[in-house]
């Protein structure tokens, strides 16, 4: 190595990612049951496997637009509409990027400036803060209580809004948590954005992932804040289709132009047999999300009922997305030591609190993204090793 070499100082701060760090561990260890990553054991749909399949048959394998392939611009543009009244232009309003992570990245890298600072749910995604730092902005933490169902509150928000503030990440339904906001949350939220003139990222991922009859409101459709939202959402969780890589971004021309011109350069275009296979997902029947849905509805319920019967953890009911967020208060043990014993002693694979911000502390997040027997299994395991701690 070069005795000059030297890592870039904007990497010093940037932990690699928690949700990786037992899942990599985890490969080639036998019997492990992981209840870890956020993915969908589904398989997509047939006909939208089809229709990458026939796009590489036709030779449909080389650069797209920037901005991604007109049918999938074109389809996303009616799916605002239908989905949310909203309209959008294909031409100059919506960017097709390699999953939701990359549009998070480039709305951070076109808006942020060095000392910009960033409100970042917290727990939160584990892209929000690395994003932050390396766009060169400073992440400020807005906590996510237990005591309010892990909600993003404005009241909590206003006072961490300074004269450096520039943009604010929303997320519901929230990952780590399962929260999910409502319609007076959302208003609440926007009212303040438009009020102290934020920008905001708004990440609806698990927009079609929700339970008991809860509805998902997109922040773009609040009062005023269509001009200043950048709407980010994945084809990965709704159709299972997260190794294709297709998210996208749905936002005024002006926030949307200088994400483009960072895409450009960072990913080009999204692989095209999956711009194809996004565009029959968008198109074809919306039977297989429902039934996916009504599946993790069931592991919902296992899970919250089982961990609950456990003496040392605390649950709340998830209203939306796959996860559940366990208070683990009772074990008095850090969660990292936490999700460590439960994969050397259980060889169950969990996420620790920490990995999602210094709020996650004290907890520790459960995907029940994994078949049903396989989550009872996990829970027996988990019963077990607890009690014997006892």
């Amino acid at each position: 190595m070069p005795r000059r070499f030297k890592i870039a100082t904007r990497l010093s701060g940037i932990r690699p990612s928690g949700i990786r760090r037992l899942f990599d561990l985890a490969q080639g260890v036998h019997d492990v049951i992981s209840l870890g990553v956020g993915e969908p054991d589904f398989v997509p749909p047939p006909h939208v496997l089809d229709a990458a399949k026939q796009a590489m048959d036709k030779g449909k394998t080389h650069y797209t637009p920037n901005t991604g392939i007109p049918e999938l611009r074109e389809g996303l543009v009616k799916k605002a509409k239908l989905d949310y009244g909203l309209s959008y232009d294909p031409q100059s309003e919506v960017l097709v990027t390699a999953g939701g992570t990359e549009a998070i990245f480039l709305a951070l890298a076109a808006l942020v400036n060095p000392g910009d600072e960033v409100l970042v749910p917290n727990p939160g995604f584990v892209c929000y803060e690395p994003n932050v730092l390396l766009a060169g902005g400073v992440p400020v933490s807005t906590p996510l209580l237990e005591k309010s169902d892990f909600k993003l509150d404005a009241d909590v928000v206003m006072p961490l809004i300074t004269e450096k503030s520039r943009v604010m990440i929303v997320n519901s339904p929230n990952n780590p948590t399962g929260s999910v906001l409502s319609y007076d949350d959302m208003a609440s939220l926007a009212k303040l954005a438009v009020e102290r003139d934020l920008i905001v990222i708004s990440d609806e991922v698990y927009e079609k992932i929700l339970y008991d009859n809860v509805k998902h409101y997109c922040l773009a459709t609040f009062p005023g804040m269509q001009d200043r939202t950048i709407v980010v959402n994945s084809f990965s969780k709704t159709y299972a289709m997260t190794g294709f890589r297709v998210g996208y971004a749905l936002g005024p021309k002006e926030l949307i132009a200088p994400m483009l011109k960072a895409h450009q350069y960072v990913t080009a275009c999204v692989s095209g047999p999956s711009q194809y296979a996004a565009v029959a997902a968008l198109e074809g029947s919306q039977d297989f999300v429902e039934n996916m849905v009504r599946e993790f509805d069931r592991r919902r319920h296992l899970l919250y009922s089982r961990i609950n019967e456990i003496t040392g953890f605390r649950l709340i009911l998830p209203k939306g997305a796959f996860y559940a967020f366990a208070n683990i208060g009772g074990f008095r043990m850090s969660s990292e030591r936490f999700a460590e014993n439960l994969f050397d002693k259980a060889k169950v694979v969990t996420v620790a609190g920490a990995a999602f911000g210094k709020y996650g502390e004290g907890y520790v997040r459960f995907s029940f993204a994994t078949e049903y027997a396989r989550i009872e299994e996990a829970l027996s395991r988990i019963e077990r090793i607890v009690k014997k701690r006892a």
